[in-house]
């Protein structure tokens, strides 16, 4: 028998629509001739369990070969094979009668195309100009058929000669495709889409060492696993059975933290292994290395949509024929399975952390450190993934002992909170450079937060809204009396005289650095405390943290940083400053100041009078007397800062103290360090 005909279009459709709507990447050609041999050998297998197919299955390894000198590729079974009338269904009448009848049959169930041979098999042509389908039916007395096209409308069918049953697909590669006649192309392609169908898939022959040299054995090399970790049943795995699925997942990768293994019947199917990774820092956080297979087939290891945002951090396999698919298999489509499925990873992975908790605490605690950005990332962006965490949510002080939110606040609720009633709740971001206000605190008898993970910034906004009356404070963001404020804050006993003799005096000596801003205040902190801390915003801090992280609020990370210089006024070293001030500018300072108080009064009546006029009240005189008014007092005042100024300069107490407390902050750097460390040698 022999037959020519038409596929049914012209090649000014049919082929374009294959490479620009179903397949548009021309490698998963290989995956789908692949696929289409395992679909194949696996019908024969149902055939024989149920009694239709009574001979003698044999081997059912699906051959890879090429031939370099011949330019073909080819893809060889033992399967089903086809009859001449199956080749004219599955083969010739797959492309109908033209494009726009082919999309309007699919576009409303494009998943239901996929295992269709025929589309499968005309991914061919995005790398052949010639394909061939040698094959011989599993049926009775089936006559072998060939069938050739070259990608035109026109192919021939015809009896050949064939031993074995099964299909044989030949590809002869353009010119422009000849990468896939590389042995190493062909071998990386297979471990990429292949490497755990249920098939044994062979390429090649093993090799040994012999002469100096790899020589081929007669012994297939096959490259797939066709019975992968999470295809198996939890119960007959080992421990070292799930390390060394990670292992042959990725390579030289640290052990994983922990494992779930998925397997779900109803009402959808999916199983798989999710993989917590090690991580070190966060440089180390890699998204999409959690591989999507559909029935051991590879599909894609972008996985948004169907795992929660949070867990694309994950590594692992997932498993389902439920997932909806385009024909290429490689993008997901809308389906109300795809929020079950998501839904039931997130409890999923819930319940299992939870457990681990609960039976191993010790040993969730030891990796928390490394646990901590999955499950904050999930609270953050997860609402029912919050609900279920916060149950085993840790929070770490500086002592390294571990809590549960509702452990912790128990522990602080008598002494760390402040009149108000609120919960304070302190933390620090790095022990060694607050390590004096951090132990400022302890001193108090208070408990101190270790806060210095990447989200830890979002995750202290979140639990501030979701904790009731409760605030987190850094420990250096204000002095240690006013971080938890438990009753009313001793006074400044300084005249106006004296608070601006001070302000000005430290205010002289700050250093200038780049987008940083000091103000200079003043409070009643007793004897002990140190005599002077720089603090910082808790407020302004985090807006500038967050705006290193979120585009929309790039504004707060363009302001300076601004920061407290906090002067005590009870310290026996800020008293002797101030009273060395006024033994040396008393006499100096007595007029600019007297006279400065009667221009400031006379500033005050001016503004005064004028407030209490419209603009256009206000004649060019009055204006004018406010003008230089406003000079010289302006002038004055500058005066008497360039008086105190100096005095500042020529005291080297002023300066060391200022530097002692840049020091305490990992600020004072340099030529600044270096100028410190002589200075206080000659202090000594």
């Amino acid at each position: 028998m022999s037959k020519t005909g038409n596929i049914g279009v012209t090649s000014e459709n049919i082929f374009p629509i294959i490479k620009k709507f179903l397949y548009s990447d021309h490698e998963i050609f290989l995956r789908e001739l692949v696929s289409n041999a395992v679909d194949a050998t696996q019908k024969l297998k149902t055939l024989a369990s149920v009694g239709e197919f009574k001979g003698e299955i044999g081997d059912q390894t699906i051959h890879i070969s090429i031939d370099e000198k011949a330019g073909t590729l080819t893809v060889s079974d033992h399967g089903v094979g086809m009859t001449a009338e199956e080749i004219d269904k599955y083969i010739n009448q797959i492309a109908f009668s033209g494009a726009e009848e082919f999309l309007e049959k699919y576009k409303n169930d494009a998943a239901a195309i996929i295992g269709h041979f025929g589309l499968g098999f005309y991914s061919a042509f995005m790398v052949s100009k010639k394909v061939e389908i040698v094959t011989k039916s599993y049926k009775e007395g089936a006559v072998p058929m060939k069938w050739t096209c070259d990608g035109s409308p026109e192919y021939t069918m015809e009896e050949t000669e064939k031993a074995d049953r099964g299909t044989d697909i030949i590809l002869y590669i353009d010119d422009e495709n000849k990468e896939f006649l590389q042995k190493d192309k062909i071998k990386s392609l297979l471990n990429k889409y292949c490497k755990f169908l249920p098939v044994p898939i062979a390429f090649g022959k093993k090799q040994e060492w012999k002469d100096g040299k790899y020589v081929d054995t007669d012994q297939d090399d096959i490259i797939n696993e066709t019975l992968p970790a999470w295809i198996r049943k939890p119960a007959d795995l080992t421990e070292e059975d799930y390390k060394k699925f990670y292992q042959d997942l990725y390579p030289m990768s640290d052990e994983p933290l922990f494992w779930i293994h998925l397997n779900v019947d109803y009402p959808f199917h999916l199983t798989g292994i999710l993989y917590f990774p090690k991580v070190k820092s966060n440089i180390d956080l890699h998204r999409n290395k959690i591989q999507l297979y559909s029935n051991q087939v590879f599909v894609t290891d972008s996985v948004e949509g169907i795992v929660p945002e949070f867990l694309t951090l994950l590594h692992g396999v997932l498993d389902s024929p439920d997932i909806p698919l385009n024909v290429s298999r490689s993008y997901l489509q809308s389906d109300s399975n795809v929020k079950k499925i998501s839904n039931h990873i997130t409890k999923k992975v819930a319940d299992r952390l939870e457990e681990i908790f609960k039976n191993d605490r010790k040993q969730f605690e030891e990796k928390w450190d490394s646990l901590k950005l999955f499950v904050q990332y999930g609270m953050l962006t997860d609402e029912k993934f919050y609900d279920r965490a916060v149950k085993f949510d840790l929070v770490k002080d500086v002592d390294d002992k571990y809590f549960t939110l509702e452990e912790y606040k128990t522990l602080i609720k008598d002494s760390q909170t402040d009149k108000e009633g609120n919960l304070i709740y302190l933390y620090t971001t790095n022990k060694d450079e607050q390590y004096s206000y951090i132990q400022a605190a302890k001193d108090k008898g208070y408990d101190v937060l270790t806060m210095d993970g990447q989200l830890d910034v979002h995750a202290i906004g979140q639990l501030e809204q979701k904790l009731d009356k409760s605030r987190f404070v850094r420990v250096d963001s204000d002095t240690i009396d006013n971080l938890i404020r438990k009753e009313k804050v001793n006074e400044v006993s300084l005249n106006e005289e004296e608070r601006t003799a001070l302000t000005e005096v430290f205010k002289s000596q700050l250093p200038k650095i780049e987008k940083t801003e000091f103000m200079v205040a003043l409070e009643a902190l007793g004897e002990n405390s140190n005599p002077v801390m720089i603090t910082q915003s808790e407020y302004m801090r985090r807006m500038r943290e967050m705006s290193a992280m979120q585009p929309g609020m790039s504004f707060y990370g363009e302001l300076p940083e601004s920061y407290n210089l906090v002067l005590n006024t009870d310290h026996p070293l800020i008293k002797k400053v101030l009273t060395e001030e006024e033994e040396k500018c008393s006499a100096e300072l007595k007029p600019i100041s007297d006279d400065l108080k009667g221009w400031v009064a006379r500033q005050t009546d001016l503004r005064d009078a004028q407030s209490k006029k419209k603009e256009e009240e206000i004649t060019a005189s009055e204006k004018e007397d406010l003008n230089n008014t406003n000079k010289m007092v302006d002038e004055l005042q500058e005066k008497r800062n360039g008086i105190l100024a100096s005095y500042a300069a020529s005291n080297p107490v002023v300066k060391q103290l200022i530097d002692l407390a840049l020091l305490s902050n990992g600020m004072l750097k340099g030529e600044a360090l270096s100028r410190f460390i002589k200075r206080s040698v000659d202090l000594i």
